[in-house]
C-alpha cells in the first residue's frame, strides 16, 4: 500500500516467539493465565463484600469484611453496566458518616472471585468461591 506523496510502503513486523514459548497456544500448551484485577483500597476504607439480597431501588443488603451487614447502594454507573446478583463478591465503601450503609464500587465476575479465591487474598469469612 502506498501512501500519499511518500512512496513508502507499509510494513508488517512479524515478532517470532521466543524459545521457552509454544508455536501453537492450544491445548497442547500449559500456560498460567494472568488477571489484572482491581483490589480495595484499605486506606480510603474500602473492602470486599458478599451480595446478600436484592432490595430494590437499587439497593441490596451486603455482608462486609468486618462481619457487619450493611444496606449498599449501587450507583448509575454500575447498575447501567453491570447486575449484581446475590452471591457476587464487591468491592464496597462505607459510609463515613452511617456505618451502616455503603457504596458499592465494583463487582467481580465468579471467575474473577474464583482466581482471588485460589490466590487466597479474600478474608475467611467470605471464602465461599
Amino acid at each position: 500500500m502506498l501512501y500519499r506523496g511518500t512512496g513508502l510502503k507499509e510494513t508488517y513486523h512479524w515478532r517470532l516467539p521466543l524459545s521457552n514459548e509454544p508455536y501453537n497456544q492450544g491445548s497442547g500448551a500449559e500456560s498460567e493465565e494472568i488477571l489484572r484485577l482491581p483490589y480495595p483500597k484499605i486506606k480510603e476504607g474500602e473492602m470486599f463484600g458478599i451480595a446478600d439480597q436484592l432490595l430494590g431501588a437499587s439497593r441490596i443488603k451486603i455482608m462486609c469484611a468486618d462481619g457487619k451487614s450493611r444496606m449498599g447502594r449501587i450507583p448509575g454507573k454500575i447498575k447501567k453496566r453491570m447486575w449484581i446478583r446475590e452471591g457476587d463478591l464487591v468491592i464496597v465503601r462505607p459510609w463515613d458518616f452511617q456505618d451502616d450503609k455503603c457504596d458499592v464500587h465494583y463487582r467481580y465476575t465468579k471467575t474473577q472471585a474464583s482466581h482471588l479465591s485460589r490466590k487466597k487474598v479474600l478474608p475467611k469469612n467470605l471464602d465461599i468461591f
